[in-house]
């Protein structure tokens, strides 16, 4: 039995539908970032290139409109983009283990090649508060740049490969292939703060750090996703901390994205979270290969809203700094393997527009 109350509606009937973005890309859609100002996004996608479009609204009342911009491309696959906290610049990576930087403002949209792994470059985030921005590689390090030298200022090695890492002022969450999640306390000289095997049982997905810092979200394969607070976790050394119980918050887990089989009610299909992500209230969303997005709350561990299932399984998805847009990409996530890649599934990108009555935290239901 979930933990969760699922007792939310379903998206749909007279509901606004979502926006498609014009010039999607034309395979497999990796990432999605957006900028601070929330009036531009990239994508990077495995057709090798990273595209850029404005997002303009007229009202809050009114349906988004994106511009392609421009994009570029590298020698591989794009897995990760991310931008700058208040220049134009974005930053992408990828399978030709290069980190692009990618001036949107200047002439001609001009790019350059910043950095470089010594295989493909899965995750970044940049850190305000350092002004470097953060690689994580399937060569089992973290790279931290800043854009004037062609060598990394600091580099962490790790056990394994990087899944998911994740940046929100102070702190820095890794996931990694060997599921360990570790914490690193950026404002104290990277200090490795926690290093613990993930609560979930397998490969994990994807993570998030709570707006508020106390903790993080992570989602694994099997259709689960861990709540984690810092308080609770053990120290470098693996002895939990020694904390007041007014400043400790238990952690839990849920099931979610899971669905009774049409060709077999008797059995549950269980798909894999590709993506979550926090809105400022410190609510959630999670996307997964079911082809669905759920928002949730955690602290009343509520379902707030389920959506209706697209085409094909959602493979990332982000929201706008503000909160008031969910971009989703509708792209074949390669959980079903080759044989999943039907043709005609289509690569797009939406924007959904966020209500208060969608997103806002819910009091807690009485027992």
């Amino acid at each position: 039995m979930s933990i969760f109350s699922t007792s939310s509606t379903l998206g749909g009937g007279a509901q606004q539908a979502d926006y498609s973005l014009p010039s999607p890309p034309s395979d497999g859609i990796s990432s999605l970032s957006f900028h601070i100002s929330g009036s531009a996004m990239v994508a990077g996608s495995w057709d090798q290139k990273v595209r850029c479009w404005t997002v303009q609204r007229t009202a809050i009342s009114a349906p988004p409109v994106a511009t392609p911009m421009a994009e570029i491309a590298h020698n591989g696959p794009v897995l990760c983009t991310s931008f700058h906290h208040t220049s134009s610049t974005a930053f992408s990576g990828g399978a030709d283990n290069v980190v692009k930087a990618w001036d949107l403002q200047g002439a001609g949209h001009p790019s350059m090649d910043i950095g470089k792994h010594d295989a493909p470059v899965r995750k970044m985030a940049w850190i305000p508060s350092m002004s470097l921005l953060a690689t994580g590689s399937w060569d089992k390090t973290i790279r931290f740049w800043d854009m004037k030298q062609p060598n990394p200022v600091h580099t962490m090695t790790l056990s394994e490969r990087v899944y998911d890492l994740e940046v929100r002022d102070n702190w820095l969450v890794v996931c990694t292939a060997d599921r360990k999640n570790s914490v690193y306390n950026l404002g104290a000289n990277c200090k490795l703060e926690s290093v613990a095997e993930s609560t979930l049982k397998y490969q994990t997905r994807c993570a998030a750090i709570f707006p508020d810092q106390t903790g993080y979200a992570v989602g694994s394969i099997e259709g689960r996703v861990a709540i984690e607070y810092f308080s609770e976790l053990p120290n470098e050394t693996g002895v939990p901390r020694a904390l007041p119980a007014s400043q400790t918050k238990r952690g839990f887990a849920f099931k979610c994205h899971r669905e009774t089989l049409p060709q077999n009610k008797s059995q549950t299909g269980v798909f894999s979270i590709n993506s979550i992500a926090f809105h400022p209230y410190g609510t959630f969303a999670t996307a997964g290969s079911d082809g669905t997005f759920n928002f949730w709350d955690k602290d009343s561990r509520q379902r707030l809203k389920q959506f209706p299932k697209q085409a094909t399984t959602i493979s990332t998805a982000a929201f706008s700094p503000d909160g008031s847009l969910y971009a989703y990409a509708v792209s074949y996530d390669w959980s079903q393997g080759v044989g999943g890649a039907q043709p005609g599934l289509p690569h797009e990108i939406k924007l959904h527009v966020v209500t208060d009555d969608e997103i806002k935290p819910r009091d807690k239901p009485r027992k």
